[in-house]
């Protein structure tokens, strides 16, 4: 018999930790019972606030029969081994992105919650957003005709001090860098709508943060399985940031969005349900441009309440890790390609001097 509430133990008590603690708050059929961290400082802090337990390890927080679902909230090198000691104990699984830092760590990961038998899904909540779901309905009712194009345009700025203020978030094999870390829920969405990728180019540079060993600026061209083609610009160094544009343009049609706003929804034939699509988003709400915190938690609720309904109703997640697997393919491409300086060719296999490079 499944509990009237699900509780849930986050993972981590960073940046992302309160996203996913108001989340969960706000869902229907949920309760947040704890959040662990190594920090005791930070996690009791959080505790204290949410009035909830605080654990120092998760071996603690997985022995809690009160969890029946652990959000992943870590630094992203560290996210393999947290989640196959959920698996292992019977825990549900909502991992932040990326996944894992390679295909193979996410191949296990996978398995190993299958085996399981537990829920596992990936937090690229932007999949969710209105907007979003708008845009690849029309593609899938062939509504832009021939794709052309699926672009990304992530520019953002950050200061020196978010990159001093934990240790990891200066280190690329912690997987820091502004594709891996920022760009990645971008890149996600042109998979997400334009499909699988066939190749790609890139080049990374840091403009505007000496003294970290990573990457604060890509461009990247995508050339997608369908034909159509993509740029990704991602940066962190463009004060004061504005708001990430996504674009997808086809022979009979175009959609933009910018931040979760559509902007741009044309097409050779409209239909009735364009005038509310038109609507969709809002100028209120910040979306990352200028401040690692400056964006709503919305999105992460979608997601969270999505993993409670999936539980109850023995299907799977909306956001299967499984799905998100061929975004890391084209960012472990990216990188490849940008360390050899040459095309790259997808399905790639695992590098892993690119996180030492």
């Amino acid at each position: 018999m499944t509990k009237d509430r699900l509780g849930f133990g986050i993972l981590g008590a960073g940046l992302v930790a309160p996203f996913h603690a108001k989340g969960i708050v706000h869902a229907d059929g949920g309760e947040l019972i704890a959040f662990c961290d190594l920090d005791q400082g930070r996690v009791q802090r959080l505790a204290t606030e949410y009035g909830v337990q605080a654990y120092s390890s998760l071996a603690e927080m997985l022995a809690d029969p009160r969890v029946d679902i652990v959000n992943v909230a870590l630094p992203n090198h560290l996210h393999y081994d947290a989640v196959m000691a959920c698996a292992a104990a019977g825990k549900h699984v909502l991992t932040e992105k990326p996944p894992a830092m390679t295909l193979r760590e996410t191949d296990a990961m996978v398995a190993a919650c299958r085996q399981a038998g537990v829920r596992f899904g990936c937090t690229v909540q932007c999949r969710v957003r209105k907007a979003i779901q708008a845009i690849r309905g029309a593609v899938e009712a062939g509504r832009f005709g021939a794709l052309l194009h699926a672009d990304a345009y992530m520019k953002w700025f950050r200061p020196a001090e978010y990159y001093r203020q934990d240790a990891w978030r200066s280190l690329r094999r912690a997987g820091a860098g502004v594709t891996v870390q920022h760009a990645f829920h971008y890149i996600d969405l042109l998979q997400y709508i334009a499909g699988p990728a066939a190749r790609v180019q890139a080049q990374m540079t840091n403009l505007a943060h000496p003294g970290v060993e990573l990457e604060d600026t890509l461009l990247a061209f995508i050339q997608f399985t369908s034909g159509a083609q993509g740029v990704v610009e991602a940066s962190t160094a463009l004060w004061p940031g504005t708001d990430v544009r996504i674009e997808i343009n086809g022979t009979d049609g175009t959609a933009i969005m910018s931040g979760e706003r559509v902007v741009a929804w044309q097409f050779r034939e409209d239909r009735p349900e364009d005038q509310e699509i038109r609507t969709y988003g809002s100028v209120a709400q910040a979306t990352g441009a200028s401040s690692a915190t400056a964006f709503g938690f919305a999105d992460h609720q979608v997601v969270i309440q999505d993993m409670i309904d999936a539980i109850r109703e023995q299907r799977d997640v909306v956001i299967p890790v499984a799905t998100v697997r061929p975004t890391l393919e084209i960012v472990l491409a990216m990188y490849q390609a940008a360390a050899r300086r040459t095309t790259v060719e997808l399905p790639v296999t695992d590098d892993d001097s690119v996180w030492s490079a």
